[in-house]
């Protein structure tokens, strides 16, 4: 696919209202990865997170053109390898999926994150998507991430997962796509 037959993409400030969002996200289709769904109590205490102000930021994602929303991203803090760094993680919603839409999201993201990054934010952004997890490594790939290695980590707490350490360095240009 060509750069410009991939649909442009907004990111939108969490807002109080997206909380029908983290409901369609949180599918068994959608969480196969990520531990399966969450109850609808720590639905709202993530939900309360992601409205009030904190170190990072989460977005819903939607389309350029007619504002329709397709999915979600944002950043947040982690501690990696002794230093703080910024994660993060996207959900498309699957009548959206295979169109592009992730990785045109996570290089708007990286745009974002990096002017931060000028101001004060952590020097790179990681993604840690399941090694199994052919779609959200072909993301990553496509977003110009650039794949470290493997990791282990426990998600949710209790549940050991294999994942790649997938990063882009902030204080450089651009993340830039690929085939």
């Amino acid at each position: 696919m060509k750069e410009r037959d991939v649909e442009q993409v907004r990111l939108v400030p969490w807002s109080e209202g997206d909380f029908w969002l983290l409901r369609r996200t949180n599918s068994p289709e959608m969480t196969e990865h990520l531990g399966g769904p969450e109850s609808e109590e720590k639905l709202a205490d993530r939900h309360r997170r992601y409205v009030e102000p904190f170190a990072g930021r989460m977005y819903r994602v939607t389309l350029a053109d007619t504002g329709e929303t397709v999915g979600s991203i944002g950043y947040w803090e982690r501690e990696w390898r002794g230093e703080t760094v910024w994660e993060t993680g996207w959900g498309i919603l699957p009548e959206f999926q295979g169109r592009g839409l992730a990785a045109t999201a996570a290089r708007a993201l990286v745009d974002v994150v990096r002017q931060r990054a000028g101001h004060g934010g952590h020097p790179t952004l990681h993604a840690f998507p399941k090694v199994a997890h052919a779609a959200s490594n072909g993301v990553c790939r496509k977003a110009g991430l650039t794949l470290l290695g493997q990791a282990d980590f426990e998600y949710p707490k209790g549940n050991p997962i294999r994942s790649n350490d997938w990063y882009v360095d902030l204080r450089t240009g651009p993340a830039a796509p690929t085939a």
